[in-house]
């Protein structure tokens, strides 16, 4: 496949209408018989240059699909990536390559992500090897110049990974995010897997990181308190598809979608004295195997009737920067 022709947009990323499907086989009285997974079904959005972007929802939604599939670790099914005005889908090898110096990812578990038989240094330094940046002394000075913007000693950087803690571990991973210069970072759960102390250490140290540096985040979580403290926009995932998406103080203080109010509600609120209703959720998450006909949320939702039932809601906007995807979203608000 030849890449799509390059474009020109003033945003850092664009993606449009996003697929990841994966073929599933099981046996019936018939044979084998195949199915789609739609793990990831026709997502759009885009992301401004410094900006952070929370991708939210329960586990299942597709949410760290898309984030992988977005950079092209996982193969799309279809759709449309443009980072900077280039398409990536479709881009080859070699030239997919040269645009990952730009986007660059943090993963959940900063352990399994780092290789343990190599100093925590020489990992650093790794992607500055791999895209050619720089002779030894210059490398070595942009690791300790890492070092110390992630809060970690460069006097440390002969160490191995096991002889770090979980938070320092994620610095690790941080530092080499940032070490080829990227536009854009991916956040795939990147503080989920730290006590909750350290958490707030790493989510500080990634706005700071931001200011200093005009970094885009795409903030892929479901914890909403650190979501709406790091975020400038959120998307809200169900079963594959972006069901809403606006402002983080407009989604909060005004969700539209029934899914929406229902995560916002379920956040513990730590005062015993208030009081405050709670949209209940109806059934469990459908298999993406074998999703409702649709809106995919209508078995689950208080709001739903035959039209929710038979015709699947596009996003559309309530306001200038809110969309949302629901047939009667002025009525559930």
């Amino acid at each position: 496949m030849m890449p799509a022709p390059t474009t020109t947009s003033a945003a850092l990323l664009q993606v449009r209408d996003l697929r990841k499907y994966y073929t599933h086989a099981a046996r019936s009285l018939w044979g084998r018989t195949k199915a789609s997974i739609r793990a990831v079904d026709g997502i759009s959005f885009t992301l401004e240059r410094g900006e952070t972007l929370g991708l939210v929802g329960e586990s299942g939604c597709g949410k760290s699909t898309a984030g992988k599939t977005l950079m092209r670790l996982i193969e799309p099914t279809s759709g449309s990536v443009l980072l900077s005005g280039t398409e990536l889908i479709g881009l080859s090898a070699r030239a997919l390559h040269a645009q990952r110096r730009h986007m660059q990812a943090v993963f959940q578990d900063p352990y399994s992500s780092l290789n343990p038989k190599m100093t925590v240094g020489a990992l650093v330094e790794e992607p500055l090897i791999n895209y050619g940046m720089g002779h030894a002394a210059e490398r070595r000075a942009r690791v300790e110049d890492l070092f110390d913007r992630v809060g970690l000693r460069s006097a440390d950087m002969a160490k191995y990974p096991h002889e770090f803690s979980g938070g320092q571990r994620q610095r690790l991973g941080i530092a080499r995010a940032l070490a080829p210069e990227p536009a854009l970072v991916v956040g795939d759960e990147p503080v989920s897997a730290l006590d909750v102390s350290v958490q707030a250490q790493v989510v500080n140290l990634l706005v700071r990181l931001q200011q200093d540096l005009g970094l885009a985040y795409l903030f892929i979580a479901h914890d909403l308190a650190v979501v709406r403290h790091i975020s400038d926009r959120v998307a809200v995932m169900y079963l594959g598809r972006i069901v809403e998406l606006a402002p983080t103080d407009e989604l909060f203080a005004h969700p539209a979608h029934p899914y929406t109010q229902a995560l916002l509600e379920a956040i513990p609120v730590p005062d015993p004295r208030r009081r405050h209703r709670r949209t209940m959720l109806l059934g469990e998450v459908p298999s993406p195997l074998n999703p409702p006909s649709g809106c995919h949320f209508h078995p689950r939702c208080p709001y739903a009737t035959d039209r929710c039932r038979e015709d699947a809601p596009v996003l559309r906007q309530l306001d200038t920067r809110h969309t949302v995807a629901c047939h009667f979203a002025e009525k559930a608000a």
